[in-house]
């Protein structure tokens, strides 16, 4: 090999074990980047919505309504015989008026407008005083019979009435548990089916109740009591209890609780009104004449107080006044009393936890 060729190839070897080395001089670790952990942050709860303002309230009980209820509500004769207890339904009325009627014995005269009841009864016959009540509130009158006086009224104003005795069976069915005649019922869809069938009025002339704003704002005088008792005729003696918790009085019959048959739930009253007036017998039958116009003196419980008040009967509805002014009632079911004047209304202790 000559001495040129020689030489080169020494350069390239050189060259080759100089890249070999570098190659393998081991890499220098990268170095660590700290990872940064991110801050703990407050869960995210969503809030609850609130629940909607109701723009109406309930004619009849002032409580809060989604809907404008602008259709007519139903009066049915509630029996309250001892073999018609419990009943069904009452406890889900607005307003309940309990009257004598004959043979010593008290019925109530149910009023249905806010809420669908599905049972109501024992349906029984009807009085004049009863038809006028109905009457008063521009209502369908639901009845099983009558007394030719009570038919006299509905004849001569052409009052719409359902009347199971007399041709409107359909919207009424007998329960097999118990004995006639103490085991008719209907229910508030049977009832509007049969205004619908029967083509009665729709619209309802309101009539216009007071009501309190408010629990809180609620004014209330009169005398703490604990309970009441209302002396009817023969036994029927009811009675209310102040509970505080709940702000209601608890009805009893008898002394025991006056419950509903459906639901086992005892019936309870925001406001309770006893109304004296002039009873007169007018047969030997014992059918009475009874006065619920007024005026004529009274009691009214509300919220464990006791007042004494002057009642009338003023655009179709039984109120409550303190010289001329009407006494709002608090929102809920209201239960009136039209006992005999000089009836002797008994009134318990004081009452712990009234609210003042």
């Amino acid at each position: 090999m000559n001495r040129s060729l020689q030489r080169t190839a020494v350069i390239f070897l050189s060259a080759s074990l100089l890249l070999t080395a570098c190659s393998q001089v081991p890499e220098q670790p990268a170095e660590e980047t700290a990872v940064t952990e991110p801050e703990p942050t407050e869960p995210v709860t969503q809030e609850k919505e609130a629940e909607p303002i109701a723009p109406y309230r309930h004619p009849l009980t002032g409580t809060p309504s989604q809907l404008q209820l602008t259709d007519r509500p139903a009066v049915v004769m509630v029996e309250n015989s001892p073999a018609a207890r419990p009943q069904s339904g009452l406890h889900k009325a607005d307003i309940v008026y309990e009257i004598l009627a004959e043979g010593d014995i008290t019925r109530f005269v149910a009023v249905y407008h806010s809420q669908t009841v599905e049972k109501i009864g024992p349906v029984r016959s009807i009085r004049p005083y009863f038809v006028e009540l109905g009457a008063g509130l521009d209502a369908v009158i639901v009845h099983a019979g009558w007394s030719q006086d009570a038919m006299n009224v509905i004849s001569k104003n052409r009052l719409n009435h359902l009347d199971q005795v007399y041709g409107d069976h359909k919207y009424y069915w007998r329960e097999k548990s118990r004995k006639a005649p103490h085991n008719l019922y209907t229910s508030t869809e049977m009832i509007k089916e049969g205004a619908k069938d029967k083509k009665f009025r729709e619209s309802w002339t309101d009539p216009v109740l007071a009501f309190a704003e408010s629990v809180e704002a609620f004014s209330n005088e009169g005398q703490a009591v604990a309970s009441v008792t209302i002396p009817y005729i023969n036994g029927y003696t009811a009675g209310y209890e102040y509970d505080a918790g709940p702000g209601l009085y608890r009805r009893s019959m008898k002394g025991k609780p006056h419950t509903d048959a459906e639901s086992g739930e005892q019936i309870t009253a925001a406001n309770v009104l006893i109304c004296e007036t002039d009873h007169r017998i007018l047969d030997n039958a014992g059918r009475r004449n009874v006065d619920v116009f007024g005026p004529d003196k009274g009691y009214l419980l509300q919220r464990g107080k006791l007042r004494e008040i002057t009642w009338e009967n003023k655009n179709g509805v039984i109120r409550a006044y303190a010289g001329s002014v009407e006494l709002p009632l608090l929102p809920g079911q209201t239960w009136v009393h039209v006992v005999p004047s000089l009836s002797k209304v008994d009134v318990g202790g004081e009452a712990a936890g009234v609210a003042g």
